[in-house]
């Protein structure tokens, strides 16, 4: 079940095809309701030829190995995956290929501290609780470390609780109020990497997305002098053509808060970047943005080149 808990990240595969390609089939088949068949096959059946290459070690025929059950055990835990790759704000697609749609329920950050030092906890306190018994002498009874696991558990689904309860106080406080005198048409609240009571809010009205931070304990909103407004880009031929592009199809139909940003080149063509809104401040580094795009355009309005951050491969045919 553990190497079937990790088996749809083989995904990752998909970069030595380039960074446009990976990016296109991230959390794609093997993140699915669908492909989790394939992939939990894939893992029982390395299990199985391991078990033969040892020579069959179960003996006792009271004791057969049990596939199919071993197969379910194996697809539960494909679905453990997909369960926690949509708690945090990058999405899933699990009804891929017959839906596309991402899915994300937006409470935790892709790589949550909160929830790393609860399940380490339960990994590390049993052995530390067994050395001190082993020095007082006292005989430990029953499965070692099935309370902390499950404590681990049962304390992850309280945080989910918690911060499910707090990223709806986010959303509310920012569908109450006006910006720049425009109503909200939708918002949406993103966890932060170090606070878990602050989320970075993004409000689209008609002209313009407003990027604000939102204290949830309060509920409180960034003051009008705090917030960053970013105007919608004119549609042009330019923005059309890199939206039809491989990477562009792709990136628009995972972003929620796509923006684009057009930047002439010295040879008279163009450079559309993308960029989801939702990633605006809780990623960036060094002024850097890692899950932005581009697509270069020429001067005839062709597509020859598309790129994710700074990685650049050809477009494909």
């Amino acid at each position: 079940m553990t190497l079937a808990a990790e088996a749809p990240d083989l995904d990752v595969l998909g970069s030595v095809r380039g960074s446009v390609f990976a990016f296109a089939h991230h959390r794609g088949f093997t993140h699915s309701f669908l492909g989790l068949f394939l992939v939990s096959g894939l893992v029982v059946g390395v299990v199985y030829g391991l078990w033969r290459l040892r020579g069959r070690p179960v003996k006792d025929p009271n004791l057969p190995p049990r596939w199919g059950l071993l197969f379910l055990f194996a697809y539960l835990a494909g679905l453990s995956h997909i369960l926690l790759d949509f708690t945090n704000n990058y999405g899933v697609r699990p009804f891929w290929p017959f839906w596309e749609k991402w899915y994300s329920w937006d409470i935790v950050f892709i790589l949550e501290p909160v929830l790393l030092i609860v399940l380490a906890l339960g990994l590390v306190l049993p052995g530390f609780f067994t050395l001190i018994n082993q020095e007082v002498g006292v005989r430990s009874k029953g499965l070692r470390g099935r309370g902390a696991a499950i404590a681990a558990l049962v304390a992850m689904v309280v945080v989910w609780a918690v911060r499910d309860f707090e990223h709806r106080k986010a959303i509310h406080a920012l569908e109450a109020r006006i910006y720049d005198h425009a109503d909200p048409l939708r918002v949406g609240a993103y966890p932060t990497y170090i606070n878990p009571f602050v989320w970075h809010g993004v409000v689209e009205t008609r002209n313009f997305f407003a990027l604000a931070e939102v204290n949830s304990l309060a509920p409180e909103v960034d003051p009008d002098d705090a917030m960053q407004i970013r105007y919608k880009p004119e549609e042009t031929p330019i923005t059309l053509t890199a939206k039809r592009s491989y990477l562009g199809r792709a990136y628009l139909s995972w972003a929620t808060f796509p923006i684009t940003e057009t930047e002439p080149t010295p040879t008279g063509g163009y450079i559309v970047h993308f960029y989801d809104l939702r990633f605006d401040r809780g990623l960036r580094v060094g002024g850097r943005r890692p899950l932005s795009a581009g697509v270069a355009v020429d001067r005839d309005g062709k597509v020859i080149r598309e790129f994710m951050g700074v990685v650049a491969q050809p477009a494909p045919d």
